[in-house]
């Protein structure tokens, strides 16, 4: 697995922080508010700081017309069906374990790498996919009877993570050749068309103002994960292996179970203690650097006599 830069590594600690707490704010948010009108505004007023970010940084955004199929294609599996599918699951489960099941994507991306593309994972790759895996489900430990009774939504929280899972390989694969912030850009105002469309369709029964929850996470939400965190995690996403950004994001739920805990009196048992530890073992198995070979290919492929060894 490749080190992290110093970017990298400087955009992966706050992206981690901001989702993690984005959790309950979520649920805060839609608490009495429709899950997908409040999706589609918080997407909306996220375009245009989006949009700033590319004026400021003199990034172009236009993209060539045979690249928009392709676009259109990542836009569909890293934000029209992850967008809608979890914040319906946020509305009706807990924050934390919506959290958790969403974020049992890097083991949909590792399964989906293996099958579609061949991807041979290293021991600490599958050390890490394991320990997310049993993380997950120590964290879900208390959860079952619940979920038993809501399938709906856990399924769609499913399918949220596999979806993105998918959008993340093809992410890293894409042959775009705009910036990361210009694809973000896109995706993201295709995002707030889709969001709007079905909140159309399927809550304009229920549309009200805002209340000041509501509007505090819509805020965050545009600001903070439209403005910031999307944009940080598919520049993370597509220059690093899918394995590698994947896992080193599995700190997120973690954050999202104990915010839930503090903010919201989510209670807390010892599996989600273990499964912090566990978690740490699934990043650190991608993120840590690997040792240096002793010896370099050219000393390798080359004699003493300096002629090359058969």
């Amino acid at each position: 697995m490749p080190a992290l830069s110093r970017l990298q590594l400087a955009l992966l600690i706050p992206l981690t922080l901001v989702w993690g707490l984005n959790w309950p704010v979520m649920k805060l948010g839609v608490a009495d508010y429709p899950p997908l009108t409040f999706r589609a505004i918080s997407i909306w007023l996220g375009v245009p700081v989006l949009g700033l970010a590319l004026v400021a940084m003199k990034v172009p955004f236009k993209v060539a017309r045979k690249d928009w199929p392709q676009l259109l294609w990542l836009a569909a599996t890293n934000m029209f069906v992850w967008h809608a599918c979890i914040i319906l699951a946020v509305k009706h489960l807990s924050s934390g374990r919506a959290a958790i099941l969403g974020y049992s994507m890097p083991i949909f991306s590792a399964l989906l790498g293996a099958w579609l593309f061949k991807t041979a994972l290293s021991r600490r790759g599958w050390l890490g996919v394991s320990a997310a895996a049993l993380g997950v489900a120590l964290l879900l430990w208390h959860e079952f009877s619940t979920l038993a009774g809501r399938p709906g939504y856990v399924a769609l929280a499913l399918v949220a993570a596999c979806t993105w899972a998918l959008g993340t390989q093809l992410l890293r694969r894409t042959t775009l050749t705009v910036p990361t912030l210009t694809i973000s850009f896109w995706m993201t105002t295709l995002a707030a068309i889709v969001m709007s469309l079905l909140a159309l369709l399927l809550e304009r029964g229920q549309w009200k103002a805002p209340g000041s929850a509501t509007w505090g996470a819509i805020v965050y939400n545009a600001v903070l994960i439209f403005g910031f965190a999307h944009a940080a995690w598919f520049y993370l996403a597509r220059g690093l292996p899918p394995i590698a950004s994947t896992l080193s994001v599995m700190l997120i739920p973690v954050i999202g179970v104990f915010a839930g805990a503090l903010w919201l009196g989510e209670t807390v048992h010892w599996q989600d203690w273990a499964a912090v530890a566990l978690m740490m073992v699934a990043i650190a198995s991608v993120l840590w650097p690997a040792r240096a070979a002793g010896v370099s290919l050219s000393a390798t492929a080359t004699g003493a006599a300096g002629r090359p060894r058969v």
